[in-house]
């Protein structure tokens, strides 16, 4: 007997949600829709994390370069002024960095004990422009410096409420710091 001799009734009628359920074409494009936004999310969040560690670290790069032309005495026999030594410190930096918003602070100390190197907390004018007062205190044979160079970092907020901004300009609050007593120099 051949299966087409076979009488099996009448066929019963297939209702369209069972068709559906039984369909499995797509299942893997519906699965991603669920975890893409997550996803993206993270790697949003991990993109951003490796820029700022990288700008966080050629901020201390340039401070250590920018230090070591004070702690030699090259700063103080050059005459070098607040701008024309932020401009040797920006040289040190790459694109990430605008010269102009780079803040430097340059002060001399008694002692390594009473060394301040907090954070400073930055005022802002109506227009958004840091209102802080900034030293240059280049120092002489055996001052103790304290140099900290500020840099308010642009980030971008991403995904799931993930931010990076400690300012409330939006901005996060990148800062490197060097310590140092001046070597003797002719």
């Amino acid at each position: 007997m051949r299966s087409e001799d076979i009488d099996e009734g009448p066929a019963k009628p297939r209702t369209r949600g069972a068709g559906l359920l039984a369909c499995r074409r797509g299942a893997a494009i519906v699965e991603f829709a669920f975890i893409a936004a997550p996803l993206f999310a993270i790697l949003i969040a991990i993109c951003q994390v490796g820029v700022v560690f990288l700008a966080q670290q050629e901020l201390e790069s340039a401070v250590e370069k920018s230090a070591r032309m004070l702690l030699t005495g090259a700063v103080q026999k050059g005459g070098l002024n607040q701008e024309q030594f932020t401009t040797k410190v920006c040289g040190g930096l790459t694109a990430l960095f605008t010269c102009t918003q780079l803040i430097v602070d340059l002060q001399t100390a008694s002692a390594f004990a009473s060394v301040d190197t907090s954070a400073p907390v930055l005022t802002y004018d109506s227009s958004g422009n840091v209102t802080n007062s900034w030293k240059f205190q280049t120092g002489g044979v055996g001052s103790v410096l304290v140099l900290r160079v500020i840099y308010q970092f642009p980030v971008v907020g991403g995904p799931l409420g993930f931010n990076l901004a400690n300012l409330p300009n939006g901005r996060r609050l990148l800062m490197a710091t060097a310590v140092f007593q001046v070597e003797p120099y002719s």
